[in-house]
């Protein structure tokens, strides 16, 4: 165990039937405490922002994140945006409206000012595609934010957009995907990256970023974790315990 602080341990993945691997300390004298194989990773609960910018509905987001023992804030201003333990993007509709709200709020600034000083992004769905160099949508083609090499493009699959549970196929030593490799993910999208950026970027001293696959009609990569950087192409906010999970993961690298 991590610490007691004269409180329950409620294990989280016990709850789900699965192995227990998070810890959230919930009564006691440290709400919110959240360990990890056996260390504390945060002694509260972790601050994230989830980028407020007009694209869509993000409320389950801000719920699933609280749920899991985060403290949650939905604004846009550049210093909570940066200040915050963990920044979420989210994002829902054609990358190039994305794209050009992100712009309006200044966050291609912001996310990479964060990324190069090491503190941690999660993208979610259209968050995940405009990660990417470009997309080719609509027969247009829309820049991204260049943090990955490669472009996303329409899944070519009988049926389109891809909606519903699908498994994923996480790397080995995935920290999101640590006790979940096995589980289904809820996804909602047409167009997808579909070649490897670890591929596409060549040996070099940095680590290379590592992707999570799924297949719809074909193989299109629906997570990648690379330092600060971490992304998924399916809601995690949707996808039930699963989700849950991941998020709770991703809560401790922060």
């Amino acid at each position: 165990m991590c610490a007691r602080c004269d409180g329950t341990v409620v294990q989280v993945r016990q709850m789900a039937g699965l192995p227990t691997m998070a810890l959230v300390l919930r009564s006691g004298g440290c709400p919110g405490t959240i360990c990890r194989d056996g260390r504390v990773c945060h002694m509260q609960a972790p601050c994230v922002t989830i980028l407020s910018y007009g694209s869509g509905n993000v409320r389950s987001a801000v719920r699933a994140l609280e749920r899991v023992g985060a403290r949650v804030t939905l604004t846009s201003d550049p210093r909570k945006v940066t200040d915050a333990d963990g920044l979420v993007v989210p994002g829902v509709g054609a990358f190039g409206a994305v794209m050009g709200q992100l712009w309006k709020v200044d966050a291609p600034r912001l996310i990479e000012q964060r990324l190069a000083g090491g503190r941690p992004v999660l993208g979610i769905c259209v968050g995940m595609q405009v990660m990417f160099d470009r997309s080719e949508e609509h027969a247009t083609t829309a820049e991204g934010l260049g943090q990955w090499p490669g472009t996303v493009s329409r899944l070519r699959a009988e049926v389109v957009p891809h909606v519903g549970w699908s498994r994923v196929r996480p790397p080995e030593g995935s920290v999101l995907f640590d006790g979940i490799a096995e589980e289904r993910f809820y996804f909602v999208h047409s167009y997808a990256a579909t070649q490897d950026p670890a591929e596409l970027l060549g040996p070099g001293p940095t680590r290379p970023p590592r992707a999570t696959w799924a297949t719809h009609g074909q193989d299109f990569i629906a997570a990648v974790e690379n330092g600060a950087l971490c992304a998924t192409q399916f809601h995690p906010e949707k996808s039930g315990d699963a989700g849950a999970q991941l998020l709770r993961n991703w809560l401790t690298t922060l």
